[in-house]
């Protein structure tokens, strides 16, 4: 198995990946099998898998008050690579989050990622809890990823939260951290937004994927200012086909990015989200010809659990 940054490296031209969701609690691992087979058969190089933060729900006790419970929707991350890797020999990134941990509880996923022989790691601060106005760390968590960068960073380096450790083996984790073409919505600016993103760089992140985005100027811009910062590492550009014509409304609103105007246009003439995927499917393949053609690194496809479109567009370009 190899990091990410070695398989960008020894590349003669651009790659493949793509990034999925855990099954829902109580589904078959099986059914994730049968989905991503398909994506598989293209020889993708590595496998994102998400991690998704506690939600909370309110049951109703006897006594008429509500009690507050912890449940996750999406657990089995770690458990979900180590099986990927086991059953397709293929290399996976598993997100660690800030939300939700301490950072002891940190160093323990680490630590069992380190012995399952995962090498790679995709480091983010991770989504507030529904119901929560802005992010809130874990008392001993992280408050922002760059923080998260430095902890990982160091265990490669030997360094643990415990100081009484005799001679710790430092781990090989080859860190990746995510960059928005179109500025974190949280960032005032883009320049700001940079300048944070610097930060995890210098802190031993060492390859970026961005956010979606339906317009490569974007992605090329922003690796132009990237560049200008100082900032060296790969920039992975990520990409997401449109399947549906609530998508146009729905991906703006959860993810703050733009639609292109033609893109709209030729969605709204769709009579129905089997037309719509056509024009969805076409205008990646588009995107994903030109990235090539401007050497991109890699193109990451986000797939929210779906590998149908996905599979349309890998076809014709790998």
């Amino acid at each position: 198995m190899a990091k990410v940054t070695e398989h960008i490296k020894n590349a003669k031209s651009t790659l493949f990946s793509f990034e999925i969701l855990p099954p829902s609690t109580g589904e078959s691992i099986q059914k994730l099998f049968d989905n991503i087979s398909p994506l598989i058969e293209l020889k993708p190089k590595f496998i994102d898998v998400t991690y998704h933060r506690e939600e909370y729900v309110y049951k109703k006790m006897p006594n008429g008050l509500l009690e507050q419970k912890s449940i996750k929707k999406r657990p089995g991350t770690v458990s979900i690579c180590a099986a990927l890797m086991q059953k397709f020999h293929v290399d996976t990134v598993p997100h660690i989050i800030c939300g939700g941990f301490t950072k002891e509880e940190t160093e323990y996923a680490l630590i069992d990622l380190n012995f399952l022989g995962i090498d790679n790691v995709l480091a983010l601060r991770g989504d507030s809890i529904k119901g929560q106005r802005s992010f809130e760390a874990n008392p001993g968590g992280h408050h922002f990823a760059s923080d998260l960068v430095s902890q990982i960073y160091s265990m490669n380096k030997g360094i643990y939260l415990s100081d009484e450790l005799q001679n710790p083996t430092p781990t090989k984790f080859c860190i990746g951290v995510a960059g928005y073409p179109e500025k974190h919505f949280e960032a005032p600016n883009l320049k700001t937004d940079l300048k944070y993103l610097k930060h995890k760089i210098d802190n031993g992140a060492d390859y970026i994927v961005t956010q979606m985005f339906f317009d490569n100027k974007k992605y090329f811009e922003f690796v132009d200012k990237c560049r200008a910062e100082g900032i060296m590492v790969p920039i992975i550009p990520g990409l997401k086909p449109i399947t549906a014509k609530s998508q146009i409304y729905n991906l703006p609103r959860n993810f703050y990015i733009d639609m292109p105007e033609d893109l709209i246009d030729s969605i709204d003439r769709c009579r129905s989200d089997e037309e719509v995927k056509n024009v969805g499917v076409e205008w990646a393949i588009a995107q994903a010809k030109e990235l090539i053609e401007h050497k991109a690194p890699c193109l990451h496809f986000y797939s929210m659990g779906k590998s149908t479109a996905i599979q349309q567009i890998a076809s014709k370009i790998f």
